[in-house]
C-alpha cells in the first residue's frame, strides 16, 4: 500500500501543514522525505520524493522557489514542502502558488514551530507501515492471479482483514512498457537510466491516480516491465469509463520525447475471484494486439479481438506461419529489401475496406502510386482482390503477419 499526499496531511501529529496549491496531485506516491540543500534539486532526486525547503542553509528568493516548483515536475516529485516563519521564508510568493497550480505539483506549507524532526518520523512511520500492508495486499493479489487460492474461509478471513472485497467484479489492466533498447542507445548509460527509473515511478504514479478516480483502488503489481492492476466493475458503465481512464494515462505517459511508451490490454469482466486468472491471460492477450497493431492506439479489449482471440491462442506457431506464407509469401519476400512497403501498403487498404482514394490518403500518397502499388501486389499474390475469400485470407494473414513483427521485435529489439 502506498502513502500519499493525501495520506500524509492526514497523519495525526502533521495537522499544522496545509495544502496550498497542486491540489490536482495529492494522491501523487511519496516514496520518502528529501530535505534540499542546494540550489536546485535537479541532480538528486529520481521521483517520487516529498522535498523540503527549510531556508536555512541556502537562502530561497522567489526566484529559486520558482525554480525548485519546476524541478520537482520535471522530475516527477511527490509533491513540495516549504517552510514558513520570521527567520527565513516569511511567506510564500503567489507566483510561487500559481506555478504550482499550473504544473500541478502539490505545494504544502509548514510552520517553522513544527520541528522537522516530528515530520520526518511521522513521514517515516507510516511509510513502514504502508510498505507493510501494501507487500500484505500485493501477495494476496499475486495468489489470486496466479491461482493459488487459499482455503475460501482463510481467503475470505485474510481480504477482510486487509480491506480487499473479493465480491467486487473486477476488470484486468495490464500495462507494458517498451522501447528500454532505444533508450540506452540514445543517451549515455547513467542517464538512461536515471531518465528510465523516473519514468517507471511516474507510470506508477499515474497509474495510482487513475486508479483512485476509478475508486476502491487495490495495489498494483510490478513483474519485469509489465504493472498489473485489477479494476473494479461492478457498475453498468464500469467498462466504458475504465477504457476513457486508460486512454488518457496513456496519452499522458506516451506525449514525451523520450523513446519509452506504454501499452494497455484489458480483460473482459471477472464477477469471481476464481476468474482473475484467466482475466490476467486474456488482458495480455489484448496488449499483444495493442503492441502489434499501431491503429489501436496503444490500448486493447479483450473484448475487442475478435478473429486474433483464436490467433492468439494458437500454440503451433507453425500453422500461423504456414497460412502466413501460403498467402502473402511472395509479397513479403519481396519487401525485404523495400521496407515492407507493399505490405504496409495492403494493410491500409484493407483497413479502409478496399477503397483506394481512403487507403491513398492514409499512406500520403498519389493515387496512381497506389494503384501501381496494387497491381504489384496482385502480381506477386496471384490472388483476386475482387473475391470475398480472398480478401478474408488476406486480412486474417495481416494480422498474423503484425503479430509475427511484434513477436520479432520483442525477441530481438532493433
Amino acid at each position: 500500500m502506498s502513502l500519499s499526499i493525501r495520506d500524509v496531511l492526514l497523519l495525526p501529529r502533521l495537522q499544522a501543514m496545509r495544502l496550498r496549491a497542486g491540489q490536482a496531485g495529492e494522491h501523487q506516491t511519496v516514496r520518502w522525505p528529501y530535505v534540499a540543500e542546494n540550489e536546485s534539486i535537479a541532480e538528486w532526486v529520481l521521483g517520487g520524493e516529498l522535498v523540503f525547503v527549510t531556508g536555512i542553509n541556502q537562502p530561497r528568493d522567489e526566484t529559486n522557489l520558482r525554480q525548485l516548483v519546476r524541478e520537482a515536475h520535471e522530475r516527477r516529485c511527490a509533491g513540495l514542502v516549504i517552510l514558513t516563519g520570521p527567520r527565513y521564508i516569511r511567506h510564500i510568493p503567489d507566483s510561487v502558488l500559481a506555478d504550482a497550480n499550473a504544473l500541478g505539483v502539490p505545494l504544502i506549507e509548514q510552520p517553522y514551530a513544527l520541528p522537522m524532526i516530528e515530520v520526518t518520523e511521522a513521514i517515516g512511520s507510516a511509510l513502514v507501515q504502508a510498505q507493510l500492508l501494501g507487500s500484505s495486499r500485493q501477495q494476496l493479489i499475486e495468489q489470486l492471479l496466479d491461482g493459488n487460492l487459499a482455503d475460501t474461509t482463510v481467503l475470505a478471513h485474510r481480504a477482510d482483514r486487509l480491506a480487499i472485497d473479493l465480491r467486487q467484479p473486477r476488470q484486468v489492466l495490464v500495462l507494458q512498457l517498451a522501447g528500454t533498447a532505444a533508450m540506452f542507445r540514445s543517451f549515455a548509460p547513467e542517464m538512461a537510466e536515471t531518465l528510465l527509473q523516473s519514468f517507471r515511478q511516474e507510470v506508477l504514479s499515474q497509474l495510482s491516480r487513475s486508479l483512485a478516480t476509478l475508486g476502491q483502488p487495490l495495489p498494483v503489481i510490478s513483474q519485469a516491465e509489465q504493472w498489473i492492476a485489477l479494476l473494479p466493475a461492478g457498475e453498468a458503465d464500469a467498462l466504458a469509463r475504465h477504457r476513457a481512464s486508460v486512454e488518457q494515462l496513456l496519452h499522458t505517459l506516451n506525449e514525451g520525447d523520450t523513446p519509452l511508451r506504454v501499452f494497455a490490454g484489458l480483460s473482459a469482466t471477472c464477477p469471481q475471484p476464481t476468474e482473475l486468472p484467466r482475466g490476467l491471460g486474456q488482458a495480455r492477450q489484448a496488449l499483444m494486439a495493442a503492441q502489434s497493431f499501431p491503429e489501436r492506439l496503444g490500448l486493447c479489449c479483450f473484448e475487442e479481438l475478435g478473429v486474433l482471440e483464436l490467433l492468439v491462442a494458437i500454440r503451433d506457431r507453425s500453422l500461423l506461419d504456414r497460412f502466413l506464407h501460403t498467402t502473402l509469401g511472395p509479397l513479403l519476400q519481396h519487401d525485404l529489401g523495400h521496407h515492407a512497403v507493399l505490405t504496409q501498403t495492403l494493410e491500409a487498404w484493407t483497413q479502409v475496406n478496399g477503397n483506394l482514394v481512403a487507403a491513398a490518403q492514409r499512406l500520403g500518397v498519389h493515387r496512381n502510386t497506389l494503384n501501381y502499388r496494387m497491381q504489384q501486389i496482385q502480381t506477386l499474390t496471384g490472388l483476386d482482390l475482387n473475391d470475398a475469400q480472398h480478401r478474408l485470407n488476406i486480412a486474417i494473414a495481416l494480422m498474423i503477419w503484425r503479430l509475427s513483427t511484434h513477436n520479432h521485435s520483442t525477441r530481438n529489439p532493433a
